[in-house]
């Protein structure tokens, strides 16, 4: 459809239609205009797979038997594969299923920075550096897009906390803010041309960011050129005035009073009773529904030429298992314990929850109805076959097995009941469990004592020990933040008995997010960490235990000793009051551990293989592609030195030698995951842009470079520096 025709078609539209197309007329869609063959817009969640369906007017479970999909490994392992052809892999197959199931928008993918790893939501982000999760977001993006299904990149911006996620004010710089919280939006608007972008609920600088003028007129669409939809996120929006002139194009929120929302009747009264210029009422919806169709005729809702997309494909599996392997990231292998040799193992032992654990189903918007979860216990089986005996003990006690999104007694999800305000007020350092009574507590103990003794008599026959514990989605969810980063259930404790009478026994912990090991992290010889990985995660983590492929995943983001560490509470606040401060800057995840010399459990980028990979030689030359435009060509050499075929992620870090303004020790600007056979050698190139050297100057309002000597760190993780070179700017 041509310009002129859209413009046609928006003059030929009254002006309640024009508002019904701006505002939810359900929960997770608007209304159409039917005699001009406009259809309803259609959202889903899915941070992890398009989300079951509701009714259309209360927040209730349709019940269908239809609405299974495929469960996604969360954005955590996505990013923790630094694999981009897996990014845009995962969300071809998350687009295909949002179309499949009849869905325009999926609410995907969440791309907010980990200022601290006590969030909720973390297990939805992509980490800590701005530059893996640009690289990462991106074809992400596209892959959805495919589709002819829009993404919702989320949340613009700062949302970097669940506590008091509602009304919280955000204080931060404006360099961080540049350099650090919308990198990963820019990146997805410019080049992956995401065609949707969710506001966020918190303030910012004191306005709410649903409705704010400067991040949605005058970034995302002034400078960055965004052309796609503006959303709310749901009950986002505070003030129809803000909403209507600040750059908000759709309205959505939990209730089913449609016509109370504020881009509904509210707006309507307003521009009726001359409260607002009505002519500059008309144009600036006109824009949005310019803006919505626009949209619609990209996605070919308005011509009959529509993908159809699909779901529940057998040949995605093979995808989702790929994804799955190369997130999980080996932290220790003393001795080399693993990969375990199935043929001496008659009888294994599995401990812990998690192993028997399935996780689709919690998180919140996240939660997922998945057409099959293989569990860690369910992939050992089915990799082990009948010859090994597997014997299996939860070894911790939790009788509050479920989330805070699990369904009442009538039916209904818990999520409309976090967007009260009045629960956002405090963190939850026990979110399933609001008080213990006393005989509950009695009776967690006894249990808890009763599941030990039965896991350290079982272990002490059994020919290998594994130990499946970490997060739940009790803890790592929508709209609470973790109070500390200890293990619950009194896990560190089983661990450290288990390794008493087991010191060879493996440590396996699946999360969201980093957890404190100090408790036991020097007793373990094997340790490995796997994430929310998806319907095939569990025999994915089984193929690494047990040697069928070879880990390649790398941390992204930094593993602290403990929540005391973090920047976000030395430097600056977590969780704040009313207003939170990001005293911390720029100095987020490794550029605050790096810059300042703390020691941490795992430095980001760090992850172990099966085999050795050797890299030397960096070399780098200066391209000028034109007076304004530099870049810069880095060369180095890599070797499997190892038995076996695998892969490294080559890493590589800028560092400014003499900075003139404050800078972090060094910056991720490039990486690159590379495959190689036993014995096989091979030169890599990368392309380090201009804008690698830049930092974000707040007199000028603009990014820039300054002449001098800059080193170039090849890296395995932001503390195993390889190789380093230097280059020469003369500005």
């Amino acid at each position: 459809m041509t310009r002129d025709k859209i413009e046609k078609l928006i003059s030929q539209l009254t002006l309640q239609e024009k508002i019904g197309m701006i505002h939810g007329d359900g929960l997770f869609r608007t209304k159409g205009v039917e005699r001009l063959g406009i259809p309803p817009f259609k959202t889903s969640d899915g941070p992890r797979g398009v989300r079951k369906d509701f009714e259309n007017d209360v927040w209730k479970d349709i019940g269908l038997s239809y609405d299974y999909v495929s469960y996604l490994p969360c954005n955590s392992a996505l990013a923790a594969t630094w694999n981009r052809a897996l990014a845009y892999e995962t969300g071809k197959l998350l687009g295909k299923e949002a179309r499949g199931r009849g869905k325009d928008m999926i609410l995907a993918p969440g791309i907010n920075i980990m200022r601290t790893p006590l969030c909720g939501r973390s297990f939805e982000y992509m980490g800590e550096d701005p530059y893996l999760v640009s690289e990462m977001v991106v074809p992400l993006v596209q892959g959805i897009e495919e589709n002819d299904v829009s993404s919702c990149v989320k949340h613009f911006a700062v949302n970097n906390q669940e506590t008091r996620r509602l009304d919280v004010d955000v204080d931060v710089s404006e360099r961080a803010l540049r350099e650090i919280y919308l990198p990963g939006f820019e990146a997805a608007v410019r080049r992956g041309k995401a065609k949707g972008i969710m506001g966020a609920y918190n303030k910012l600088h004191g306005t709410h960011c649903c409705h704010h003028d400067e991040l949605l007129n005058g970034i995302l669409r002034g400078e960055w050129g965004f052309d796609g939809i503006t959303v709310s996120d749901w009950g986002g929006v505070h003030d129809t005035k803000e909403a209507l002139m600040n750059g908000l194009d759709m309205e959505m929120s939990v209730t089913n009073d449609f016509d109370a929302y504020y881009m509904a009747e509210p707006l309507l009264k307003m521009i009726e009773s001359g409260e607002v210029d009505r002519k500059t009422a008309l144009a600036k919806i006109d824009e949005k529904v310019r803006h919505i169709l626009n949209v619609m005729n990209r996605l070919h809702m308005l011509d009959g030429e529509r993908s159809a997309g699909g779901y529940n494909d057998y040949n995605d599996k093979a995808a989702l298992r790929q994804t799955a392997r190369e997130s999980v990231v080996l932290l220790k292998n003393d001795g080399n314990l693993l990969p375990l040799d199935r043929k001496k193992i008659r009888k294994l032992l599995v401990v812990g929850e998690n192993a028997n654990r399935q996780h689709a189903p919690g998180g919140g918007s996240a939660e997922i109805k998945a057409l099959y979860e293989i569990t860690p216990i369910m992939g050992i089986q089915m990799l082990l076959g009948g010859n090994t005996e597997v014997v299996y003990r939860p070894g911790y006690f939790n009788e509050d097995i479920g989330n805070i999104w699990a369904n009442t007694g009538d039916s209904e999800n818990g999520q409309a009941d976090s967007l009260n305000q009045d629960s956002q007020t405090t963190q939850s350092p026990e979110p399933a469990v609001e008080a213990v009574p006393e005989e509950k507590s009695r009776r967690q103990k006894e249990m808890n004592e009763m599941y030990l003794r039965e896991a350290l008599e079982a272990a002490k026959d059994a020919d290998a020990v594994i130990f499946v514990g970490g997060l739940t989605h009790d803890y790592d969810s929508e709209g609470q933040d973790r109070a500390d980063m200890k293990l619950s259930y009194e896990q560190d404790r089983l661990i450290c008995e288990l390794l008493k009478v087991r010191p060879d026994t493996v440590v396996t912990l699946v999360a969201g997010s980093p957890v404190d090991m100090s408790a036991w992290l020097g007793d373990v010889n094997a340790l490995i960490f796997s994430w929310y990985a998806g319907m095939e995660g569990g025999m994915a983590l089984a193929e690494v235990l047990f040697g069928a492929y070879n880990p390649s995943g790398r941390l992204p983001e930094t593993f602290p000793v403990s929540e005391k560490d973090c920047p976000a509470v030395v430097l600056g606040e977590f969780p704040g009051g009313e207003k939170v401060s990001y005293g911390e800057d720029i100095f987020v995840g490794y550029r605050y551990y790096d810059t300042y010399d703390i020691t941490t459990a795992f430095p980001f980028g760090y992850g172990l293989s099966y085999t050795d990979f050797v890299m030397t030689g960096i070399r780098a030359e200066v391209i000028e592609d034109t007076a304004e435009s530099k870049g810069v060509k880095v060369s180095f050499d890599i070797s499997n030195i190892g038995g076996r075929a695998g892969a490294a992620v080559a890493q590589i870090y800028v560092a400014d030698k003499c900075p003139k303004v404050r800078k972090a020790a060094k910056e991720l600007k490039a990486f690159e995951k590379i495959f190689l056979e036993a014995g096989e050698t091979r030169e890599v190139t990368l392309m380090l842009e201009w804008e690698a050297f830049t930092y974000y100057d707040e007199a000028s309002h603009c990014f820039k470079v300054d002449a001098g000597s800059y080193m170039l760190l090849l890296a395995k993780n932001a503390e195993e520096i390889v190789d380093i070179t230097e280059i020469e700017f003369a500005v």
